[in-house]
């Protein structure tokens, strides 16, 4: 009597994808850590320069006043008379955060003036113009 072996399949040979994911997602959560989230208005404005412009660090609620009088905050089209609820709201939001105003150099000066005072009517203390350095 002759005994037969037949070869059972192995179903446990196979490569083992564990550490590969733990660290593609020890990867993804550095590259989130590190990464820098840039803060945009919504629309592109051409700032005037100054030869005195100093940088400023992140301002918390970025405003911007287009060259056609158009006021834009957290990517959306504001009106003059709107922009101290906003800008109260989002003081709600960050009560440290300081206001950042986009001027276009071609805009006009009544409205900046007009965004300046309702952010600081809505309790921002600091509130900056934006200009860029002069080469």
């Amino acid at each position: 009597m002759q005994r037969q072996h037949t070869r059972q399949p192995s179903f446990g040979a196979g490569l083992n994808v564990t550490p590969l994911i733990d660290m593609v997602f020890i990867l993804l959560i550095f590259f989130v850590v590190n990464s820098s989230f840039v803060k945009e208005t919504g629309v592109e404005v051409d700032r005037p320069t100054a030869q005195t412009a100093e940088r400023q660090d992140q301002a918390g609620i970025l405003i911007a006043v287009t060259k056609d009088g158009e006021v834009w905050i957290e990517q959306q089209q504001v009106d003059v008379r709107a922009v101290r609820g906003h800008v109260e709201r989002l003081h709600a939001e960050s009560p440290e955060a300081s206001a950042l105003i986009l001027a276009d150099k071609r805009s006009e000066t009544g409205i900046v003036m007009q965004v300046l005072d309702q952010a600081r009517l809505a309790g921002i203390a600091r509130v900056a113009v934006a200009a860029s350095e002069e080469l």
